[in-house]
């Protein structure tokens, strides 16, 4: 189904019923966002614990972060 497809479905439904879909939807992104940030800390920790990466003062993640954001821009 494409994009317009499950617009066009969604457009079908009444008011209540689109109400209801956007709670719904609005739901699942947050739990899948909560998800994706558990899988991504898990990971970091493994890294932390193998090694792989090393504890930092907050001045030093906060410099590293600024600088990445200046380099994308």
């Amino acid at each position: 189904m494409t994009l317009d497809q499950a617009i066009d479905a969604a457009m079908q439904l009444t008011l209540d019923q689109r109400a209801m879909l956007l709670d719904i939807l609005q739901s699942r992104q947050i739990e899948a966002r909560r998800n994706e940030m558990a899988m991504d800390a898990e990971e970091s920790l493994a890294e932390f614990r193998a090694g792989k990466l090393r504890a930092r003062g907050v001045e030093d993640a906060l410099d590293e972060l600024h600088q990445a954001a200046m380099d994308e821009e």
